[in-house]
């Protein structure tokens, strides 16, 4: 079992084994699978199964955004200073949430309770982002805190995503199964798997937990180079979000989050819309979305593999142009399917399903093994380790932007005329969920591929950006020459002699 700070001055680096790979990446099944069975099945549950209105279902989500603008940038910051506590020093900074998030997990299945009221699914939903977000950000820090090598970054991010896909199989064929043993009409197909995936996050929780280490930085996040403490609660609370939200002055993190948002929202839309989608546009059942869904995410694990290697030869830009348009094209051509009136049955629709999966799986892994380098790209701004930062201000823009998304499809589809529990809607209310799922989901991916051609960090580039690192460690205010001067400002967005904490973006405000 790794000790609380498994990286110590005395000792030099620790090596990553093949169980540390597992570990980590397990952790996903919390973290993608969850979020698959919200965007897939969640909005289904509540209107079909609760008898929420599509309204009441997006106020959910818009009352959760709400509270997780506070909660997850505020554990970011927390998990960055907590090494300087007893419990941070005994059990890890970022160790010690993972920790106590566990006996928190079982939460999630709480929210899949059948006949509720809207109240118990709104406080219910709210109890999970929380303990979700809790977990889910200080284990964004332990790939950068257990090693500072390109590749064994990038093999982190494709562990993590390589089980993400797997339970996101899970989250679609699961309801299937459920559906056939307790049939087609009962919601307890969604309690029992919510227990399910509840317990499964418990048992990764854990094994991360027993193989994970962090780097030794005694006293939590290395202090800050210039001005004063804040002596106030409110400017205590003001210096938190402030230097959450300076990573948005970090040019490469911007850049990211283009295209992280626009793989990852258009995929949220594409769910939410999807059952739907089969279900009354193409005369199709819960069971064959469910299994449709399925196949699709078994396509998305076989191109992660593919994308883990494209993306270490090429550049992570390319793959993720690659990987959208294959995506796109899945969609238009299942819209054309319906066009065409090709009904769920036939076989032709797991042509856009098969397409769709490939360019998904690789949208998935992208934006994560490119994250995993923004803290080193923010050392060289700022002098400092802000893991933690970044990982409160991914988990809350994730959150943000699927509540948003999955919200918005049912504001859309209730103002288009879709009726919950109706058998049949109208061809208005069908049309709307077509285009949801069309326009939505392509125009968020256009958007991403647009800000890909401004991406610049790969392998060549992160070499270099470390080897600035190391040479303004020596005390040298001059770059090494011309093309490291270039590539550092380029990722950066600042100029060479505002870096290494000669800048405004980490100072704390008064």
């Amino acid at each position: 079992m790794a000790e609380p700070h498994g990286m110590t001055a005395a000792t030099g680096p620790r090596p990553v084994k093949l169980v540390n790979y597992l570990a980590y990446g397990s952790n996903d099944v919390l973290g993608a699978g969850s979020m698959a069975v919200i965007s897939g099945w969640v909005l289904i549950f509540y209107t079909q199964f609760c008898g929420l209105s599509a309204g009441e279902a997006a106020t959910i989500f818009a009352v959760a955004r709400f509270l997780d603008a506070f909660a997850s940038p505020m554990l970011g910051y927390l998990s960055d200073n907590f090494g300087g506590t007893w419990l941070g020093r005994k059990f890890g900074r970022r160790r010690f949430f993972i920790l106590a998030a566990i006996p928190l997990l079982p939460s999630f299945a709480l929210m899949w309770l059948p006949g509720q009221t809207f109240w118990y699914y709104l406080v219910s939903y709210v109890l999970f982002e929380l303990v979700y977000a809790m977990e889910i950000i200080p284990v964004e820090t332990l790939a950068a805190e257990m090693s500072s090598d390109y590749g064994s970054k990038a093999k982190f991010a494709g562990w993590r995503i390589l089980f993400g896909q797997a339970s996101a199989i899970l989250a679609g064929f699961l309801p299937l199964w459920l559906i056939g043993y307790l049939g087609r009409d009962s919601a307890d197909t969604f309690f029992y798997m919510g227990i399910l995936f509840a317990a499964l996050f418990m048992a990764t929780a854990t094994f991360l937990y027993l193989f994970s280490w962090e780097r030794h930085m005694p006293g939590g996040m290395a202090p800050v180079r210039s001005g004063a403490a804040p002596t106030s609660a409110f400017a205590a609370f003001k210096a938190l979000y402030r230097n959450l939200f300076s990573t948005m002055r970090i040019r490469a993190f911007r850049l990211h989050l283009g295209m992280y948002l626009g793989g990852y929202i258009s995929q949220d839309v594409f769910n939410a819309a999807f059952t739907f989608f089969v279900i009354f546009a193409l005369a199709g059942t819960t069971a064959l979305a469910s299994g449709l869904l399925g196949t699709m995410y078994i396509l998305q694990f076989v191109s992660v593999l593919l994308a883990i290697n494209l993306a270490l030869r090429t550049s992570p830009a390319i793959a993720y142009r690659l990987a959208a348009g294959f995506f796109a094209v899945g969609v238009v051509v299942l819209l054309g399917l319906w066009a065409a009136g090709v009904l769920a049955s036939s076989w032709l629709l797991w042509i856009p399903i098969g397409l769709a999966g490939l360019g998904r799986g690789a949208l998935n892994y992208i934006p994560w093994a490119t994250y995993n380098y923004m803290a080193d790209v923010d050392e060289i701004v700022t002098g400092q380790r802000r893991e933690g930062s970044f990982a409160g201000v991914m988990t809350f823009v994730r959150k943000a932007t699927q509540a948003v998304a999955v919200a918005g499809v049912g504001f859309i589809m209730e103002a288009g005329g879709f009726v919950s529990k109706a058998s049949v809607q109208t061809p208005q209310a069908i049309l709307t969920i077509a285009l949801l799922l069309g326009i939505g989901t392509i125009g968020l991916l256009a958007f991403g591929v647009i800000v890909s051609l401004r991406f610049r960090l790969g392998p060549v580039t992160h070499r270099i950006l470390m080897e600035e690192i190391e040479h303004l460690r020596t005390g040298a205010t001059e770059p090494t020459d011309a093309a490291h001067r270039a590539v550092v400002e380029d990722l950066s967005g600042w100029r060479y002699d505002q870096l290494w904490g000669r800048n405004s973006v980490a100072a704390p405000v008064a």
